[in-house]
């Protein structure tokens, strides 16, 4: 930068011998001699820097810490510099001659023809910078001497340094009017061409706005004598429209709104709400259809190619395309699968997507709290959208997808409605030929739809909306049907996924079912999935570090890539026990087995259930002694006996939530044991709810619960005789090599069961003999 004399500025002194230098004048006469560089060097010389400079006071140090420093200067008077001074602490100069102004001055007359001069072009300058021009010329009235004023206009124009600099070395005073006076008239044309510029920018928008003024008024004149109006996007939208393929109440609806749109102010915050509407109405499929296959040769080919066995639920789906076909359209079923994570529901409805030839849609309801995500909001709310169906729907581009309900018992509800509420008019073949999104407001025909919904467990879908769905359920896989997926589906996905071919990466039979029976326990086959995707990688790892070309996976080396088993195979117990039976217990992941353990101990007669149970199986707890009570002259036990002993009845793996009737004759069977000392037979398992005389009520989940007593290795399952049909409904594979009994009383429970008395077998069952024996002969003297 360039200072001239009589400027005051403050400066950020940031190189360490100019703090110095500024620190060193504070100790004198506070002089220092600032002058341009030319350019910039780290040794700095007389040739890098221009021969005129400013000698300046320092007025103010007003901050310094040793490293920089913010001081105030004023320009004194000129100066030459001669030789400058550099060493490690400080920058120092000589300036051998000072320049003055004085030296050949022209007349009075002429430098006060200058100073007039000066102050016109000034103020033509002025004119075209209204925020500088009261400052400045406050500030000319005030200066007398040609010199001064010549300096002070140079310092307060907006110039570079350079031409700043022509202002410092034009010594005499006839020089510096010629620079300053070239300089002004440069910068007042420069401005003029600004403001030219301006000022035609304003006139073009002030055109503009005209013309939108006229526009308007042109409008509403046309409206009052009945004439159209055009408008470029309502010209387009009626164009869209003439293409769509509608029935004439929905264009005529839509007709409606675009002319609606034409009359509002374009500025108008409604007319973004109006675009967006008109825009979705125009995008929705309202009569577009896709050609669908109809073949069930096709259907059933790419059923069996992307899933293994599910039969049952295959014939079902044949069955319902089979009755579409012959009733051309007729009312589309709405099916619901039902079954545990894993088992292909979600798979199933895209395979059946592409069979079909249908588009496929997928909604997810998990969480789904708020009725207006399936009804779509009003659009007189800020950011109204359509719901989740008319989304679909606009997506698929046409009226007839498969659309793909996921998770439907998973629906939320709060205050705001019930989302499983408004579903009904959605499934409902009898309402969903007209219904109504809030936010689309036409009616919208769901008829040609095809919806599947999928869910874990019937028991979270409201009633009135499971009345609307035909149901099929999804039981877990069997031990063979897992290795039969995983050969033929997962293992080469898996290989693919992770850039293998078969030669690479080859599984054994052996390590298959070992991988299914001691690394995962689920009844799909996620997990099992995952287990083949980890292994996959390990050996997609070893081959690109060129440690093998291709791998065998045995029961040899399978700890290497999966670690050691994550389960224990579910055994049945080595010996007979007393107070121990097994059960069977359905979750939503499938079928398991429970071990029912009672203990009998001195006390005054409490009955204790531990295990985290709910209220439902602590009923059957009581329901089941009661019963027990009832018949103790059959079982040998002396009516006193419960007052002075307590029962205590737990269920192991206390982490787990249990609940539900159908431990209730476990429950029961476990306390005889426990009471008689007879112990019970570990190769028996058994289900069903117990009423207090003893009936055995039908339960549900059978299917996973054979197949859980299967893969323990129970020999013998009990069941209720009301469950006859369903044992008959379950495949020969599950049942096969489990003896399936069935039992209408508990007593028939207790026969097949509890073995006799062997007081040899148990310590714990020869004292609880003795104790039931005792008390009974004491009753009896």
């Amino acid at each position: 930068m360039t200072i001239l004399p009589g400027e005051i500025v403050y400066l950020e002194l940031g190189g360490k011998q100019s703090v110095l230098a500024a620190l060193e004048a504070m100790k004198g006469g506070r002089e220092l001699f600032l002058v341009m560089e030319k350019e910039h060097s780290e040794n700095i010389s007389e040739e890098h820097c221009h021969t005129v400079g400013c000698v300046c006071l320092i007025r103010q140090v007003m901050r310094s810490n040793g490293k920089n420093a913010r001081i105030m200067i004023e320009g004194l008077r000129r100066g030459r510099l001669k030789k400058i001074i550099n060493n490690e602490k400080l920058l120092s100069c000589r300036v051998t001659e000072y320049l003055k102004e004085d030296e050949d001055a022209p007349e009075a007359d002429v430098v006060e023809a200058m100073c007039r001069n000066l102050s016109m072009s000034l103020t033509d300058y002025l004119w075209q910078q209204p925020k500088l021009s009261r400052a400045i010329m406050k500030k000319i009235k005030g200066i007398k001497d040609a010199g001064t004023l010549l300096d002070w206009v140079g310092a307060s124009l907006p110039i570079e340094s350079l031409k700043k600099q022509e202002i410092l070395e034009a010594v005499r005073i006839t020089d510096r009017y010629e620079a300053v006076m070239k300089i002004l008239e440069s910068e007042t044309g420069l401005a003029k061409i600004r403001a030219d510029l301006i000022n035609s920018l304003q006139e073009k928008m002030d055109h503009n706005q005209r013309q939108y003024v006229l526009e308007e008024q042109l409008k509403l004149i046309r409206a009052e004598l009945g004439e159209d109006t055009t408008d470029t996007e309502a010209d387009k939208y009626l164009h869209t429209l003439e293409e769509l393929n509608a029935s004439g109440e929905v264009k005529e609806k839509i007709r409606k709104e675009i002319e609606k749109f034409k009359n509002i102010h374009t500025l108008s915050s409604e007319s973004g709400v109006m675009q967006s509407y008109i825009e979705t109405l125009l995008r929705m499929p309202w009569d577009n259809m896709s050609e669908e296959n109809k073949s069930l040769e096709n259907a059933s080919a790419v059923l069996e190619r992307d899933h293994y066995g599910l039969d049952k639920v295959k014939e079902r789906i044949l069955e319902f395309l089979a009755v579409r076909n012959l009733t051309e359209k007729g009312q589309s079923p709405i099916i619901c699968l039902i079954g545990p994570p894993g088992t292909g529901k979600t798979s199933i409805a895209k395979s059946l997507a592409e069979a079909l030839g249908r588009k496929y849609i997928r909604i997810s309801l998990g969480g789904v709290r708020d009725e207006a995500e399936i009804r779509g909001h009003r659009k007189t709310y800020v950011g109204a959208m359509p719901g989740t169906i008319a989304m679909g729907l606009e997506h698929a581009g046409v009226k007839n997808p498969l659309m793909l309900l996921d998770e439907i018992d998973k629906l939320g509800q709060e205050y705001r409605g019930a989302t499983a509420s408004a579903l009904l008019e959605v499934l409902d073949s009898e309402q969903n030929k007209a219904f109504r999104d809030h936010y689309i407001e036409i009616p919208i025909d769901l008829s040609e739809v095809l919806f599947i919904a999928t869910a874990n467990s019937d028991m979270d879908i409201p009633r009135p909306l499971y009345d609307r769905m035909e149901v099929i359920e999804l039981s877990g896989y069997t031990e063979n049907e897992k290795f039969h997926i995983a050969r033929e589906h997962l293992i080469a996905k898996q290989l693919e996924k992770n850039g293998l071919n078969k030669k690479q990466l080859i599984f054994s039979d052996a390590a298959l079912k070992t991988m299914i029976n001691l690394y995962t326990r689920e009844a799909g086959v996620r997990a099992l999935e995952r287990r083949i995707g980890e292994v996959c990688r390990k050996c997609a790892k070893a081959i690109y570090e060129g440690k093998t070309t291709n791998i065998r996976l045995t029961n040899r080396n399978i700890r290497e890539y999966l670690g050691k088993e994550k389960y224990q195979p579910e055994e049945t117990a080595g010996k007979n026990e007393v107070g121990v039976v097994r059960g069977l217990a359905w979750t939503a992941v499938g079928g398991v087995t429970l071990e029912i353990e009672v203990n009998i101990m001195p006390g005054k007669g409490t009955l204790l259930v531990t295990g985290k149970i709910g209220d439902v199986m602590k009923e059957s707890a009581r329901a089941g002694l009661t019963y027990i009570r009832s018949i103790s002259d059959k079982l040998g036990i002396a009516p006193n006996y419960y007052k002075s002993h307590d029962i205590h009845i737990h269920i192991p793996e206390g982490a787990t939530p249990k609940d539900g009737p159908s431990a209730g004759v476990t429950m029961v069977t476990a306390m005889v044991s426990a009471l008689t000392g007879r112990p019970a037979r570990s190769d028996v398992a058994m289900t069903g709810e117990v009423t207090l005389r003893g009936r055995v009520l039908p339960i549900g989940g059978l299917k996973e619960k054979i197949l859980a007593a299967k893969n323990a290795r129970i020999k013998t399952v009990l069941v209720p005789e009301k469950n006859r049909g369903d044992v008959e409904e379950i495949s020969d594979e599950i049942k096969d090599g489990v003896e399936i009994r069935f039992m209408k009383e508990v007593q028939e429970i207790l026969d097949i069961t509890l073995c006799k008395p062997n007081v040899s077998s148990s310590g714990q069952g020869r004292k609880q003999t003795e104790a039931v024996k005792h008390g009974h002969q004491k009753c009896q003297s």
